[in-house]
């Protein structure tokens, strides 16, 4: 099971670059919809497998599932983004993080051997990955097309219009309708986005390095090798039922995930990232201390308890919800998708190599392995205080033309105003 953990990152990260095919062609609602089948398809094969007495079909299983999550990775903050309002766009987009944190902590709870975690019943919980999708089929149809891909993409002004007047309880809505149609000139006089054109063109490479560098501070933060192999380092640190410990970690998980929504809007991306690369930063320094000197001083083993569940809350202020959704605030409707899957398989990628290299770092460095993390967290602070720009309440025109204001004029495909990228860097005025 432990080549499970790691090899489906990497499935993941196959799959993110067939986002553009998905979102393009269906529209962002009726891709969520359409790979729900990969989901019961994945969950099927892992919760027969011990029926059919087949280790394939669970090794199967993974795969699909992998496929499912690589892509709904992408899907799901795309279509958050383009359907939330400007000045709700960071509380929605940590929804996202929410549900995956309450996925996380539901699955804890139930693999309990008082639950479904014995030899006879481990596979109905696998089996259990199909509930979600199941409810997401009868849930989506119900739920509107992303009103951007009605109106840049699909040129459907009038039901573009309807949807924003619905969604976001006003009949006001003519200058985000504005704004899209704007976006949807610029986009007709350029040409496709491709994965190759985002390195290329220099208007996308600031914000494509920016997205990259947030998804490996959330994974090279060391918050998957904490959660990976947590029962064995509450185990290191004197805990006598380190599974239950690992609950509490998943109960703090998802606290502070719902924290986040409330602070995002207030404080800011870009600030609430700062302060989790921080604390996690102090807290790694706080646990390798811990474990060196728990067989010495007994009461470390509580330090190390408490450094381990403050590393999971900063986590969750900043680095856990932000990279999801930021990039979709980084880029403009064309390469948004190309965006997305960039973005999310350098995190999936980073994700798979944390937790195939975690085990041998960790018995070769012992309690200084989370020193590696540090340091990670201090480069990946300093970039952010000086790269990533504050996004909180501007709209997508607003920072795409932020960051052209950076390239040369002759490199701009469009003539016109351009505003400096010191206009969203953070201000000292925290209403939106």
């Amino acid at each position: 099971m432990g080549t499970t953990k790691v090899t489906a990152p990497l499935i993941f990260a196959v799959t993110i670059a067939t986002i553009g095919l998905f979102v393009n062609r269906f529209g962002r609602r009726n891709s969520m919809l359409i790979v729900n089948l990969l989901a019961i398809a994945g969950g099927c094969l892992m919760g027969f497998c011990k029926i059919a007495e087949s280790f394939e079909m669970l090794i199967l299983g993974r795969l699909v599932i992998g496929l499912f999550c690589g892509l709904c990775t992408g899907f799901v903050p795309m279509y958050i983004g383009e359907i939330a309002p400007t000045a709700l766009r960071g509380a929605f987009g940590t929804l996202n993080q929410l549900g995956i944190v309450i996925g996380i902590l539901v699955a804890q709870i139930f693999g309990l051997k008082i639950i479904l975690g014995t030899k006879e019943l481990w596979p109905l919980l696998l089996g259990f990955t199909i509930i979600p999708a199941i409810l997401q089929c009868a849930a989506l149809p119900f739920c509107p097309e992303s009103p951007r891909f009605l109106l840049i993409n699909r040129k459907e002004e009038e039901s573009a219009k309807e949807l924003l007047q619905r969604l976001w309880g006003t009949q006001d809505v003519a200058q985000d309708i504005q704004e899209m149609k704007d976006e949807s000139i610029r986009m007709a006089q350029e040409k496709k986005v491709t994965v190759l054109e985002i390195f290329r063109a220099p208007s996308y490479r600031q914000p494509i390095i920016i997205s990259i560098m947030l998804q490996l501070s959330q994974q090279l933060s060391g918050i998957n090798a904490v959660f990976y192999y947590s029962t064995g380092i509450f185990k290191d640190a004197g805990v006598k039922e380190p599974i239950y410990a690992t609950i509490g970690a998943g109960v703090v998980n998802t606290i502070f995930t719902v924290v986040s929504v409330f602070l995002v809007e207030k404080a800011g991306r870009r600030t609430l990232h700062l302060i989790g690369l921080g604390g996690m930063a102090f807290c790694s320094v706080l646990m390798t201390i811990s474990l060196l000197l728990k067989d010495n001083y007994g009461w470390m083993s509580f330090i190390c308890i408490g450094a381990i569940l403050l590393f999971v809350a900063f986590f969750e202020i900043g680095p856990g919800p932000i990279p999801w959704f930021i990039v979709a605030e980084l880029f403009g409707q064309g390469p948004r998708p190309a965006a997305m899957a960039v973005a999310g398989c350098s995190n999936w990628t980073s994700n798979f190599l944390v937790g195939l290299l975690f085990p041998s770092a960790a018995f070769y460095l012992g309690a200084y392995v989370f020193i590696v993390f540090t340091g990670f967290l201090v480069i990946f602070w300093i970039f952010t205080f000086f790269k990533v720009p504050e996004t909180r309440g501007r709209t997508f025109e607003e920072i795409t033309r932020a960051f052209e204001g950076q390239v040369p004029a002759g490199n701009r495909g469009e003539k016109g105003p351009i505003m400096e990228m010191n206009s969203i860097q953070p201000t000292k005025d925290t209403n939106v």
